[in-house]
């Protein structure tokens, strides 16, 4: 069993900063990939950025390349999302999920565990 907690979110004017953390427990984290999606109302879950075991590798949705990070670090068994240059369109409940065996890493089925979420809202 895994689990997930996300924090870091709330309101902020457009053009602003936050900084997501997801923290993992129940397993070891430094074997699986991360990922952050998420979700505004009356949308569908969309993928934000993937980070494979190691922190080698990175992927993001077109929306946020440039201006999203993800980063992890293993022993704290926490990953990231540095948000920059935020939107409005970026307001949405954002939720880190742990990578599954199978599925698209850039659809929520290829996703096994999720966090409950955390909320970003950006005013313009």
């Amino acid at each position: 069993q895994v689990q997930l907690v996300e924090s870091g979110g709330g309101l902020v004017q457009a053009g602003g900063s936050l900084i997501l953390s997801c923290t993992a427990s129940g397993r070891t984290f430094s074997n699986d990939g991360m990922g952050w999606f998420r979700q505004a109302p009356g949308k569908e879950r969309e993928f934000v950025a993937l980070i494979t075991y190691s922190g080698g590798t990175t992927y993001y949705a077109d929306s946020v390349k440039g201006r999203f990070t993800i980063s992890r670090v293993n022993w704290k068994n926490t990953m990231y999302l540095e948000m920059n240059r935020l939107k409005p369109e970026d307001t949405a409940q954002y939720y880190c999920a742990r990578r599954g065996i199978s599925g698209s890493y850039n659809t929520p089925s290829g996703y096994d565990y999720w966090g409950q979420g955390t909320q970003v809202t950006v005013s313009s």
